[in-house]
């Protein structure tokens, strides 16, 4: 089975808690303004991924990189609940936690006629749900974009009362080469800095 993937971190700490591979799945049906990866939208694009070799790769960085589980994000993983469900099942068949990201809520989710999306819903340990409201960011909450959006608890792998969700986001920047990749929740007064370079003031010259 192949989907399109728009990008794929294999060890991060700014997409949920502990160490995890991060999948962006390609293709949204919705469009919150304001969106943080609008280039994640349209269903044409990314690049076509075998679920077969994401699940691979995801238990390579399980052994290599430590990871903790994973998270599915986009784009919209209930989107593509079909391979989400492959992936997130053989995540927590190998003993990995499984958190994704969604624009709808859970009561729509819950409401969907597709057996694939209660299937993906059910491997599932932590969701975060609701559309990006670009009005109410949030400020306290890590690893959230917006105040509206919930946070459910799905199963007792991962503990609502642990601190590190009140700790400040993360952003992570990475350069390979000529490519730049960023992911995470900046600050708001931060957003779009890595795009946006300013050039460096020269240095005064010291009088000694």
């Amino acid at each position: 089975m192949e989907t399109r993937i728009a990008q794929i971190v294999t060890c991060t700490e700014a997409e949920g808690p502990f160490q995890r591979m991060a999948i962006w799945f390609q293709g949204c049906p919705l469009r919150c303004p304001g969106c943080c990866n609008p280039e994640f939208l349209p269903f044409k694009g990314g690049e076509g991924w075998q679920v077969a070799d994401l699940i691979s790769l995801m238990l390579e960085a399980q052994q290599k990189e430590k990871i903790e589980g994973i998270s599915l994000l986009g784009g919209e993983p209930f989107a593509h609940a079909l391979a989400g469900a492959k992936i997130a099942q053989a995540a927590q068949a190998n003993n990995l936690g499984v958190m994704i990201y969604s624009g709808f809520t859970i009561e729509q989710l819950r409401e969907k006629p597709e057996s694939e999306v209660h299937e993906l819903l059910t491997a599932t340990d932590l969701l975060v749900d609701g559309p990006y409201d670009r009005e109410q960011p949030e400020t306290e909450r890590r690893w959230i974009g917006s105040q509206n959006q919930r946070v459910h608890f799905l199963t007792p792998r991962y503990d609502p009362l642990d601190p590190c969700w009140r700790m400040t986001n993360t952003l992570e920047i990475r350069v390979r080469g000529n490519e730049i990749t960023v992911n995470g929740f900046p600050a708001k007064h931060a957003l779009g800095l890595w795009k946006q370079p300013k050039p460096l003031k020269p240095e005064k010259a010291s009088s000694e």
